[in-house]
């Protein structure tokens, strides 16, 4: 059967997620413009039409997956309803379940990002603007009355450094922690960043 011919964006966006998959199975080091090449059934050449290097392919599949993660965190914090409730929601879907590809792709990308800069600069993006979407909402709530917060921006912070290094030991050893534990641990930091009593959380 013909391939179905594809635009130039949708034709990229195949090849980015068929990257993203190969990353999570595979890691940066490991995966190569024929493995991609190979999961489209496509030649080596289509993919390096659209993206020259490997590294280029890789710094846009991990663009394209923060894309992705971003804007189910604008879904769930731009909801109906109290700041709170979706403060918790978002701090709950960022933790890990399940096999946790997604944290496993993200803790790939920042040990690579370590060398490699353009990746560097879609990991700190990413950063910043998930940094950004909780601060803005944070201090939503904080003008709102619904709790008090003097720093949002510096709130959201050590709630991402929280929930950055739980993910990551939950992601390296498995059953290290229950992830009931971890998320009571980030709902009674939650409460304290906006200086509530946790059961106001439940």
């Amino acid at each position: 059967m013909a391939r179905v011919r594809l635009s130039v964006t949708e034709r990229r966006a195949e090849l980015l997620r068929a990257a993203v998959a190969q990353i999570e199975e595979r890691g940066v080091s490991d995966v190569r413009i024929s493995d991609v090449a190979s999961a489209l059934g496509v030649s080596n050449a289509l993919v390096l039409y659209h993206f020259s290097t490997k590294e280029q392919l890789v710094a846009a599949a991990f663009a394209h997956a923060a894309e992705a993660d971003l804007e189910r965190l604008r879904r769930l914090l731009g909801r109906r309803g109290p700041a709170l409730r979706r403060l918790r929601a978002a701090v709950r879907w960022y933790a890990p379940t399940g096999q946790a590809k997604g944290w496993r792709l993200w803790i790939e990308g920042w040990s690579v990002a370590l060398r490699e800069p353009g990746l560097r600069e879609v990991t700190r993006d990413l950063d910043r603007r998930w940094k950004q979407a909780l601060t803005e909402v944070i201090a939503e709530g904080a003008a709102a009355g619904e709790f008090a917060c003097a720093d949002p921006g510096a709130a959201a912070w050590r709630l991402t450094a929280l929930l950055d290094g739980l993910a990551v030991q939950m992601t390296s050893y498995t059953g290290a922690l229950p992830r009931s534990t971890m998320l009571r641990w980030t709902d009674e930091a939650l409460a304290r960043e906006l200086g509530l009593p946790q059961a106001a959380l439940r």
